[in-house]
């Protein structure tokens, strides 16, 4: 019996342990819970004051300068290197007097003035508290080309394009945009033939070969052994490989695409060849490179005198 008993007090004793490690799996349980709701707690917390300290600081920014009228425009100076209107530019900029300088998308800006085909380049910058400077770079045309459109009403009519020395394409600005008007006419530029109609497209450039090779000898015409000697009035580009230019003077003259400056003093020898026979020069074909064709007729007929050439702008004088 002694025995029984003994053995029957152990098996209290033994629950009495099972007990206890439960009550420590209990503790530890509710101490990693506290664990975890403080530490949410905390995430939140930090969360819902970074959002408030977000919102603050926003509202104060928008106080302090983005809706302070101190910094609302109230001039906008326009510059350019051509000949656009200092109000047009800023019609073309979208910008109205009284908008907040700060809050200004300066990149909205630059880019609706890019977005007119005569304009090269843009710098737009701010003048604390209430100006707004924009520097413009125009496009100097070089070179014009007429084809034919509808006019919408049954009836086709002339369209004129100038192109630029890079070949962009340019609608003739409306005289009513113009700083002054043309001291001379389109006839002091150029005319292009043989480009297709499909490929004006105002605001890009017409990347042909021998479109660029004639815009790059009208644009460098004015700084060629033959200024002030002819006049370019026509280059025709039909021909893949050659430029025919007929001048001012009655002539006409066949060009290669490449190494144009060692075929335009070419051209000067022989000018200067029939200055001395007193002969006109009638036609010439330099893209040979030996025993160069030329025709002559007599200079029984004084052929008009060439026009003073017109040097391109610097386009950085004010940009």
């Amino acid at each position: 019996m002694n025995f029984f008993r003994k053995k029957q007090c152990n098996r209290r004793l033994g629950r009495v342990h099972v007990l206890d490690v439960k009550l420590r799996s209990d503790q530890v349980r509710n101490t990693r819970m506290r664990y975890v709701a403080l530490t949410f707690g905390a995430i939140i917390g930090i969360a819902f004051g970074g959002f408030a300290c977000w919102r603050g600081g926003e509202w104060l920014l928008n106080r302090v300068a983005y809706e302070n009228p101190a910094f609302a425009v109230t001039s906008i100076e326009a510059q350019t290197d051509g000949v656009i209107l200092p109000d047009q530019l800023r019609r073309w900029a979208n910008v109205r007097l009284g908008q907040n300088l700060l809050a200004l998308d300066l990149a909205c800006v630059k880019r609706n003035l890019e977005m007119v085909p005569m304009i090269a380049t843009v710098s737009v910058e701010r003048i604390l508290p209430k100006t707004l400077r924009i520097r413009v770079a125009e496009r100097e045309p070089v070179a014009q080309v007429a084809v034919l459109r509808s006019n919408g009403k049954g009836g086709v009519e002339a369209v004129v394009f100038h192109l630029d020395a890079a070949g962009f394409v340019i609608q003739p600005l409306d005289p009513r945009q113009r700083t002054r008007a043309l001291t001379q006419g389109d006839d002091s530029l150029p005319v292009l033939k043989g480009i297709k109609p499909g490929d004006l497209q105002p605001g890009r450039a017409v990347e042909l070969p021998a479109v660029q090779a004639a815009l790059r000898l009208a644009g460098d015409f004015a700084y060629s052994p033959m200024a002030g000697l002819v006049d370019l009035k026509t280059i025709d580009v039909t021909m893949p490989a050659v430029l025919t230019v007929k001048t001012g003077q009655g002539s006409e003259v066949i060009l290669g695409l490449e190494n144009m400056d060692q075929q335009l003093r070419r051209w000067r020898e022989v000018y200067e060849l029939g200055l001395r026979m007193r002969r006109n020069l009638a036609t010439l074909d330099l893209a040979v490179s030996n025993n160069v064709p030329v025709r002559w007729v007599e200079a029984s007929v004084t052929p008009p005198p060439a026009k003073a050439p017109k040097p391109l702008r610097n386009r950085r004088r004010n940009v």
